[in-house]
C-alpha cells in the first residue's frame, strides 16, 4: 500500500529524515533513520512533511499499515491527525504505534485519541556504566560468564572498519545456517536488516564492534546515538559455541564504543518470554513505555 504524496525511504532521505530527528530527539528505539533504512525490505516505510512534523507510515507485508509517531518541531496534534487522516484515506483502520508516553497522553489529553500501552514494544534502558563494568553482587554472575570467556579463550576486540564487513556477513550467514533463518520469517527479515546495515557501512550513522578467535568473527554488535545521552544497540549476535560471548560482547560494545553515553536502549522484548527474561536479566534502569494510539474522528 502507497498513500498519497508520500515517498518511500531511501538512502537519499537520510539527512531530511535526520533534520527533523535533531529537532526532537527521540527516546524511543524505532526513531533512527539506521533503523528505518535497515528494516525498509519489511516494513516499507513512507514519509512525508506536515506541520512542521516528520510523517511515517510504515505498511509490513501482509499486516495492517500504520503510523509512527510524529516527530519534529511543529505541531504534533495536527501532524497526527494528518497521519491517521492519510492511513484512512488508503483503507487502513489508522493508527499510531510505538509512540512514546508524553506524546500519547498529550494526544489523549487533547482529545479525539485513544491511548494503550503496548508492553510488549516497549524499550529496556541501561545505565551505560552498569552494562560496561557489570559492578558488584547483583551482575556477579553475568560478570563471571564475562570471566569464564576471557580465560578460556584468545579473542580480540576491534571497532568495525570496511575490511571487516565481509567477515561479519559471513559469521551472520553462519548463525543464520545453524538457526534454519529460512524456514522463520521473523529471523528472514533480520538477515535482510543485518545485510542492509552492513552493506551500506560507512553510509549509515551507526558503529560496530567485533569479537574475533582465530582471525573469525564469533561476535558483532551494531548501534549508534539515539539522543545526546543515550546510544541504541540495534543487533547483537555470538557463536553460541563459545561460552559467555554474549556477555562479552555486550561488556566490550558499550566499554569501547559507548562510555560516553548515560544510557543504553536495548530496544524491546516483542513479548517473547525469553528475550524478556534475557533483557530483565541485565537489570534494566528503566523501561520506554510505548502506546497504540487511535483516533476517534475517522
Amino acid at each position: 500500500m502507497t498513500l498519497a504524496g508520500y515517498k518511500e525511504l531511501e538512502l537519499e532521505d537520510r539527512e531530511a529524515v535526520n533534520a527533523f530527528l535533531r529537532a526532537d530527539p527521540p527516546r524511543t528505539s524505532e526513531l533512527t533513520f539506521t533503523n528505518l533504512f535497515m528494516w525498509r525490505h519489511h516494513y516499507r516505510p513512507q514519509w512525508r512533511a506536515e506541520a512542521g512534523c516528520l510523517l511515517l507510515a510504515l505498511a509490513p507485508n501482509g499486516q495492517e499499515p500504520f503510523g509512527l509517531p510524529p516527530t519534529g518541531a511543529g505541531d504534533k496534534l495536527a501532524a497526527a491527525r494528518a497521519l491517521c487522516a492519510d492511513l484512512s484515506q488508503a483503507g487502513a483502520r489508522p493508527s499510531l504505534q510505538r509512540v512514546g508516553q508524553d506524546l500519547a497522553q498529550a494526544l489523549a489529553a487533547a482529545g479525539g485519541f485513544r491511548a494503550q500501552e503496548d508492553r510488549d514494544q516497549s524499550d529496556y534502558v541501561y545505565l551505560a556504566a552498569d552494562l560496561a563494568a557489570l559492578p558488584g553482587r547483583r551482575y556477579h554472575r553475568k560478570k563471571n560468564h564475562y570471566n569464564k570467556f576471557a580465560k578460556n579463550y584468545q579473542f580480540e576486540y576491534r571497532a568495525l572498519e570496511p575490511p571487516l564487513v565481509g567477515r561479519v556477513l559471513e559469521m551472520q550467514e553462519s548463525w543464520c545456517a545453524l538457526r534454519e533463518c529460512h524456514l522463520d520469517a521473523s529471523l528472514a527479515s533480520e538477515a535482510r536488516a543485518v545485510y542492509e546495515a552492513l552493506s551500506h557501512f560507512g553510509e549509515l550513522d551507526y558503529r560496530g564492534g567485533v569479537i574475533l578467535i582465530e582471525g573469525r568473527v564469533q561476535a558483532f554488535s551494531l548501534g549508534e546515538p539515539l539522543n545526546p545521552d543515550t546510544a541504541v544497540i540495534h543487533i547483537e549476535k555470538g557463536n553460541p559455541a563459545f561460552e559467555g560471548i554474549y556477555a562479552a560482547i555486550n561488556l566490550l560494545f558499550v566499554e569501547r564504543a559507548w562510555s560516553a553515553m548515560t544510557y543504553i536502549n536495548r530496544e524491546q522484548d516483542l513479548g517473547l518470554e525469553g528475550l524478556r527474561k534475557a533483557k530483565e536479566s541485565y537489570l534494566p534502569q528503566h523501561m520506554v513505555p510505548k502506546y497504540v494510539v487511535t483516533p476517534e474522528f475517522t
